[in-house]
């Protein structure tokens, strides 16, 4: 059995123990998911304040919901999609506030995978190896990450970042896999257009 295939089984036990009034199941998948929800929700929205009270609004959310769960998706991506709409209604706050956190460009982007920031630029742009990279160059990665819109910036965000699945992050974003495919696409050739306007200037 897969870790994955193990993962899912587990939620299903402990989903099956909560709905049987045993409510040291829920502390259990508390514990299992909050740091990987946090992570998600911190790439989305840059601020650990706002992500920390998403994350808590998810875990409410979700432990209200969680009796009329069905199970039609597995725990995980139901409990990323509850996360990533409330994180969506928090997009505001990348436009109205400065961001003033530097970010490391060959630092991995959460706890969770080594995914670094070099990792989301297309290599039609330039690569790591061909340049020096200086705080400058960084900081212009992070501004063409916070000029794609929300829906960019989430995709790229489900798909580099978290390392889901279409599948998955058709279900979260409850779109098809062919609109994912088309969307990352379009995000990052965004992406590559926004740096290509700083690097002419």
């Amino acid at each position: 059995m897969s870790t994955k295939a193990q993962e899912v089984a587990l939620d299903q036990l402990l989903v099956e123990r909560f709905k049987g009034g045993d409510q040291s199941a829920f502390d259990e998948m508390v514990s299992r998911y909050w740091d990987r929800i946090y992570a998600m929700v911190n790439q989305l929205l840059r601020n650990s304040q706002d992500a920390e009270e998403v994350t808590q609004d998810a875990f409410i959310r979700a432990h209200r919901g969680l009796v009329n769960f069905r199970g039609d998706s597995a725990f995980s991506t139901w409990l990323y999609q509850i996360a990533t709409n409330l994180a969506r209604n928090r997009y505001w706050y990348w436009w109205r506030r400065k961001r003033d956190k530097s970010v490391s460009f060959d630092a991995p982007v959460s706890s969770e995978n080594s995914t670094t920031l070099a990792d989301l630029i297309p290599a039609e742009v330039e690569t790591p190896d061909d340049i020096t990279v200086t705080q400058e160059f960084v900081a212009r990665i992070a501004t063409g990450m916070e000029r794609l819109s929300a829906k960019h910036r989430e995709i790229l965000t489900l798909r580099n970042i978290k390392n889901l699945s279409y599948e998955e992050i058709a279900a979260i974003l409850n779109i098809s896999v062919g609109t994912v495919k088309s969307r990352i696409a379009r995000a990052r050739e965004s992406l590559r257009a926004k740096l290509g306007e700083d690097f002419k200037t």
